[in-house]
C-alpha cells in the first residue's frame, strides 16, 4: 500500500530525544485517516540513536530506519531518505521538532492546492515564534539569507527552516540532482527547483528554538557561504539540467 504522506527524519547522535520525537510524530499519524511512514535516517550517529529508532521500527512496521554507519552531514541524510521515500507527499522534519509535527497539515494544504513545494518559515510576520533564538544566531541567520538573495535565490525568506514539503515526483527530479552534504542543502534543493520552474510556497509555521543545536555558528555559516558559491559554479558547469 503506498503513502500518502512520508516523514523524513535526519538524525544525528539524537538518543535523548528521538524516543519522543518518533512518539509524537505516530501519535499524531495514527490520528490520520491516511497510510504513512515514517524514515529514520541515522547520520552514523556514534551513540544509541540507531538502536532506539529500530526497537520503535519493530513496534511499528510503518517505521523505517536508514542507519549508515558513516557521518556524511544532514544534506545527505535528507537526500538519502527523501529519495527512498515512497509516499505522494514527502515532509523532512528536524529531529527536535523544533517545527511540531501539526504544522504538517499547513504544508499538506498548499501541496494539496498545486504548489509543488511548501516550505515552513520563521521570517513571515505571521509566524508565531514561541522561543527565539539567541540574538547572534537570528544575526547571523538574516545576514545569510542577504547573501542567498544576492547570489542564489530571489524572494524567500527563509531558506534554512528544517521543515520542508514537496510532491513524490519533484522529489524524485531535485533530490537526484542535489549534491551538497552539508547545512547549505537547504539553498541548492530550492535552487534546483527554480531552475525547473516548480511553484514553492514559503509557509508561516509555530516554532520553539532548541537549544541543542547541531548548527556551528563560526564554522558552518562560513561553509554555508563557500556553499552559496559552489552552487552558482555547478549551475554553471549545467550540473542542474533536466
Amino acid at each position: 500500500m503506498t503513502p500518502y504522506l512520508s516523514i523524513v527524519i535526519p538524525a544525528y547522535n539524537e538518543e535523548a530525544l528521538i524516543e519522543k520525537t518518533l512518539k509524537e510524530v505516530v501519535k499524531y499519524l495514527e490520528e490520520k485517516s491516511f497510510f504513512y511512514e515514517v524514515i529514520v535516517v541515522c547520520d552514523g550517529c556514534k551513540d544509541n540513536t540507531a538502536g532506539l529508532a529500530k526497537e520503535a521500527a519493530k513496534a511499528n512496521s510503518k517505521i523505517r530506519v536508514l542507519d549508515r554507519k558513516a557521518n556524511m552531514g544532514k544534506g545527505f541524510s535528507v537526500r538519502e531518505g527523501c529519495l527512498e521515500a515512497r509516499g505522494d507527499y514527502i515532509v523532512f522534519t528536524d529531529a527536535d521538532l523544533s517545527t511540531p509535527i501539526q504544522e504538517v497539515e499547513k504544508l499538506l494544504k498548499y501541496l494539496q492546492q498545486g504548489y509543488d513545494i511548501a516550505i515552513g518559515s520563521r521570517a513571515l510576520k505571521e509566524s508565531d515564534i514561541r522561543i527565539h533564538q539567541p540574538w547572534y544566531r537570528e544575526t547571523m541567520g538574516k545576514t545569510f539569507n542577504l547573501f542567498v538573495q544576492a547570489i542564489t535565490i530571489k524572494g524567500v525568506k527563509d531558506t534554512q527552516c528544517g521543515f520542508k514539503g514537496f510532491k513524490k515526483e519533484v522529489v524524485q527530479n531535485v533530490f537526484s540532482r542535489q549534491t551538497i552534504n552539508g547545512f547549505g542543502f537547504d539553498v541548492e534543493v530550492l535552487y534546483i527547483a527554480g531552475k525547473f520552474g516548480y511553484k514553492i510556497k514559503e509557509v508561516p509555521i509555530r516554532w520553539l528554538n532548541r537549544k541543542e543545536s547541531k548548527v556551528n555558528p563560526l564554522t558552518h555559516s562560513l561553509q554555508m557561504m563557500t556553499d552559496l558559491i559552489r552552487i552558482r559554479i555547478l549551475d554553471w558547469k549545467g550540473a542542474y539540467e533536466r
